[in-house]
């Protein structure tokens, strides 16, 4: 993935010039407002290992090297989906890009951006494009499941937020389990 011109200061979901993502149909791009350090927020994001504490729907994230990481993924309905993911382009402290390898079972590629703002902290904006399995029935299915990567990628930001800020992410009084067995 190339990096946006240098005239071009929008994130790359809104882009004019060039392709942001290689792989997929379907785009998504949410954005947060962490009050810590840009060099701070990226080390912890980088810690590819460490993501599924906030990612609600990664099981986990096996880091193969520097470049290359296997991901599990809770799907809806049940199940998981796993692909393979490469780093595409990293410019420490401000993005990280990668694709998935070919074979995986849900297609994906993005990046995630990190701009100073100041005494505010840093902007992180997430950009993720992806083929929802069948199609537009799957993305309708994991839409209903809350597995749609709009709908986490939005949380997930919530959930990083919160651990960077506070230390900890806040919980509804209900844990999972009890969501479950309950049917919801």
């Amino acid at each position: 993935m190339a990096d946006q011109p240098s005239d071009d200061d929008a994130p790359a979901f809104a882009a004019k010039k060039g392709d942001p993502t290689p792989h997929g149909e379907t785009i998504t791009a949410r954005a947060v407002t962490i009050n810590k350090p840009v060099a701070e927020v990226f080390s912890r994001f980088r810690d590819f290992a460490a993501l599924p504490t906030f990612m609600e729907n990664v099981e986990r994230i096996d880091v193969v090297d520097e470049k290359r990481s296997h991901w599990t993924v809770k799907a809806p309905g049940g199940g998981t989906v796993e692909w393979d993911a490469r780093i595409t382009e990293e410019v420490p402290g401000r993005l990280i890009a990668w694709e998935s390898e070919p074979g995986a079972d849900v297609p994906n590629s993005g990046r995630v951006e990190f701009r100073d703002a100041g005494a505010r902290g840093t902007v992180v904006v997430a950009t993720i494009l992806y083929d929802p399995p069948v199609g537009i029935v799957g993305k309708i299915i994991a839409k209903m499941f809350q597995r749609e990567p709009a709908i986490q990628a939005r949380r997930d930001l919530r959930r990083f937020k919160q651990l960077l800020e506070t230390g900890e992410i806040a919980t509804p009084a209900m844990n999972q389990k009890q969501f479950e067995e309950m049917g919801l």
